[in-house]
């Protein structure tokens, strides 16, 4: 039987998958486990009645298992692990937090006007890490197999990506090849050409944070 699982809809296209890049880690973590799933488009500034009834905060992704409404990524990615526990998407405990401070780095950058407080040079070092440890580790974060940690780096990297060449005219400097073939590896999965969303939806849901 499919699963259930509300994510955000485009901005300004409620028929559309949008930009939510934790809704497109579960997507992706159902995909890879090729996991039958029936998709729910949530209209986040006009949400259903009966999406508030379930999930009360509103929030998305939520995933329906069990009978059970359930919310936070983190949160869905660990039971569908642990309930379809092949093909393995775990990630080896010394690996799970790699990466994991690059989407902070990447928003406090983005929304900066001064570009003199850090931010950039904040999100290279982070960037530089992932590099390092890629180059070590790769060509995934732990070897040649995808995993969890590679499902929740993949949105944001591609959030960074389209982001920041749109708003800042900034990409990803030409000596960081490692993190330059990760993302080509990543986006060209079919998993993520499935579940990304489309690149004007990516900067129409940036757009009021950069601007505000």
């Amino acid at each position: 039987m499919a699963l259930e699982v509300a994510v955000k809809a485009a901005v300004g296209a409620p028929d559309i998958l949008g930009d939510c890049p934790f809704s497109q880690r579960v997507l992706l973590t159902l995909e890879e486990k090729h996991i039958p799933y029936k998709t729910h488009l949530i209209n986040i500034s006009d949400k259903p009645n009966w999406f508030l009834d379930v999930n009360p905060e509103g929030k998305v992704p939520v995933l329906k298992i069990d009978d059970k409404w359930v919310s936070d990524s983190d949160v869905i990615v660990g039971i569908l692990e642990g309930k379809y526990p092949e093909p393995s998407l775990a990630t080896p405990s010394e690996f799970a937090s790699v990466g994991s401070k690059i989407f902070g780095s990447f928003v406090s950058f983005l929304k900066s006007k001064d570009p003199n407080d850090g931010t950039e040079q904040a999100l290279l070092n982070e960037l530089k890490a992932l590099n390092d440890h890629l180059q070590a580790h790769g060509p995934y974060v732990a070897g040649d197999k995808v995993t969890a940690v590679d499902l929740s780096l993949a949105p944001k990297l591609y959030h960074l990506t389209v982001a920041l060449r749109h708003f800042k005219n900034w990409t990803i400097p030409e000596n960081l090849t490692h993190v330059h073939n990760y993302t080509k590896l990543l986006f060209a999965r079919e998993s993520f050409q499935k579940t990304k969303a489309a690149e004007q939806y990516v900067i129409a849901g940036w757009a009021p944070k950069v601007n505000a």
